[in-house]
């Protein structure tokens, strides 16, 4: 196909691959993603678990819930995803992708051999019906970026352009490599919003073979497979059958896994995989118990400050609630100490700004905003209090109390009280058991330095409705975060959408340096300037104490029957279970 340019744009080439920023890991020709072993064996059956129950099979809308594995293994993007890098894709049913230095528009063209699991051959057409039908029937996240499409041409039989509205953004080429391709002559004038238990057709590796509603659901390896013999899929999709079968609750979904009626368990609960995994399968070996450690942002999870009421809205306040939460008595009494402390939004990746000196690029972004960056943070990053792990957390005590009489405050009577006399209190709204116990946990240590912190637990949907409309003191959140941030950092700390309800600004943020940094991360062109984008952007944040950072979890625990194998190396995102394979 030739290259075109459209409205000015810079002079475009067909590319077998395409990178958020910089150039992609993999050269054209590559043989294989390196957390994929190319001579894992086919065959066999891989049992996995899922919690609760299902009534659809298509997990591209809105109504009912979907089954596990549709989207993984029956539906296929115009281009799939690697790894070992932070946002980069290579082509899949797309053999080639184009698109300016503006990005203001992409065109992808086709593989003549790709097709659907029914033999259809993928055309153009499929794509164009795929993006019309999801942005107007999807889930909402569909819905928001394909409209984003302003107009769809096709330059030849085999290639598709879309091009992108006024309101630009880098990202877009990358969102519509991901979309799912469906089959126009299969789901063209049903009703696709509508709930179904009937097998769904795509060009993935899988078909749908048993489908018990809130039970099981099976998937067979195609054997016609179109596309197991490029580099995107060697050495991934190994097991012949995948199940899903579905347990009541986390409690008999592990029965069921010592009793061997699964293969896989991924494990959340620090108490269950410390003392919970002693079982005889564990101890004879035919179990074991695996640790991998990715290299992705640990994400932001947090009591959150809303700045919108009154107590919280000056900052030493703030500063001095942090250090009342004693983390190394939490840790170790609750959490069988196999936690992280979390000292940044992106923790644990190169995105942090935690024990990094600002670098010349992020001084320059932050130089016009120097009041809003903490000093120290500025110089080293954030560092959060640290206890004995007594339970008595005598230092920081003293540091909040010093910190709330710099704001103000003194102690009276066992009160931390204002200049009127008023007590400084506040409401911790929770929705779950374990919130509420680390809650009141929290809202012990705050009585030690006379402040008083009620703790209310809500059903899920009153604590739905108050968290979007802002109707709280302070809640638990977290905030996940990816190694290519996008325009949800808007979303969730934007100045906007402190004044919009529904956003995840909980803490309210209003800063002109967060907007900034968001701005400056939008526009990077190269990895260089959009890690210094989000490390400024982090220091900025973190400078504000929206929020008393709590912990992560350090490395993916899994515990595998040994019937499963598992490639030597781990992706930069840690283990991908479609590069398992079983061996009887």
């Amino acid at each position: 196909m030739a290259a075109f340019a459209a409205g000015g744009a810079a002079f475009a080439q067909p590319q077998h691959a395409i990178a958020m920023h910089g150039s992609p890991l993999y050269e054209p020709g590559f043989s294989h993603f390196s957390y994929a072993n190319p001579h894992a064996p086919k065959g066999g059956t891989l049992k996995l678990a899922a919690i609760g129950s299902f009534d659809s099979v298509n997990p591209m809308i809105v109504r009912g819930t979907a089954g596990l594995g549709a989207r993984e293994h029956v539906f296929e993007s115009l281009m799939a995803r690697s790894y070992d890098e932070p946002f980069s894709l290579y082509g899949l049913i797309a053999e080639s992708i184009e698109t300016p230095d503006d990005r203001s528009w992409v065109a992808f063209t086709l593989r003549p051999e790709a097709k659907f699991s029914d033999g259809t051959p993928i055309t153009v057409e499929d794509v164009v019906f795929s993006i019309e039908t999801l942005r107007e029937k999807g889930r909402p996240n569909h819905r928001y970026y394909y409209s984003k499409v302003e107009k769809i041409e096709r330059p030849d039989a085999r290639t598709v352009k879309l091009i992108f509205g006024e309101e630009r953004d880098r990202e877009m080429p990358l969102i519509m490599g991901l979309m799912p391709i469906l089959p126009k002559h299969i789901y063209e004038g049903k009703d696709f919003e509508k709930t179904t238990l009937d097998p769904m057709i795509g060009s993935g590796p899988y078909v749908m073979s048993e489908i018990k509603p809130g039970t099981r659901i099976t998937y067979k390896r195609n054997p016609d497979y179109w596309g197991k013999d490029l580099a995107v899929n060697r050495g991934l999709n190994n097991p012949d059958e995948i199940i899903y079968d579905y347990f009541r609750d986390t409690n008999a979904s592990f029965e069921a896994f010592k009793a061997g009626l699964y293969d896989a368990r991924p494990e959340s609960d620090p108490a269950r995989w410390v003392a919970g995994f002693d079982f005889t399968a564990v101890q004879k070996g035919d179990v074991r118990k695996l640790a991998f450690k990715p290299q992705t942002p640990s994400g932001m999870r947090a009591f959150v400050f809303n700045t919108r009421r009154a107590v919280f809205q000056e900052k030493k306040v703030r500063e001095a609630l942090i250090h009342a939460f004693d983390f190394e008595w939490v840790n170790k009494n609750l959490f069988y100490g196999a936690y992280e402390r979390i000292q940044s939004y992106y923790d644990g990746s190169e995105l942090s700004s935690h024990g990094r000196p600002a670098s010349e690029k992020e001084k320059a972004l932050l130089a016009p905003y120097m009041d809003a960056v903490d000093p120290a943070i500025l110089a080293s990053g954030y560092q959060a209090p640290v206890s004995d792990g007594t339970g008595r957390n005598r230092e920081n005590r003293r540091k909040a109390i010093m910190l709330l009489q710099e704001a103000g405050w003194t102690l009276q009577d066992g009160q931390m009280k204002n200049a009127e006399g008023e007590p400084l209190r506040f409401e911790i709204l929770v929705s779950s058991p374990d919130d509420e116990r680390l809650a009141l946990n929290y809202a012990q240590s705050l009585k030690g330095i006379g402040v008083a912190a009620n703790v209310r637990n809500v059903d899920s949907t009153q604590y739905e409705q108050r968290r979007q409309t802002y109707d709280f003191d302070m809640i638990l959140n977290f905030w996940y975060a990816s190694l290519s941030p996008g325009n949800e950092q808007s979303f969730y700390w934007g100045s906007d959408a402190a004044r919009t309800d529904g956003s995840r600004n909980y803490m309210g943020a209003e800063n002109r340096a967060i907007d900034a940094m968001i701005e400056a991360m939008l526009a990077a062109r190269s990895r260089e300037d959009f890690v210094a984008a989000i490390r400024a952007l982090d220091r900025v944040l973190l400078s504000g104490y929206y929020v008393v950072p709590l912990y992560y979890q350090p490395e993916q625990w899994v515990a595998l029957w040994d019937k499963v194998k598992v490639p030597e190396k781990t992706s930069l995102y840690g283990y991908r279970s479609d590069a398992w394979w079983v061996s009887e």
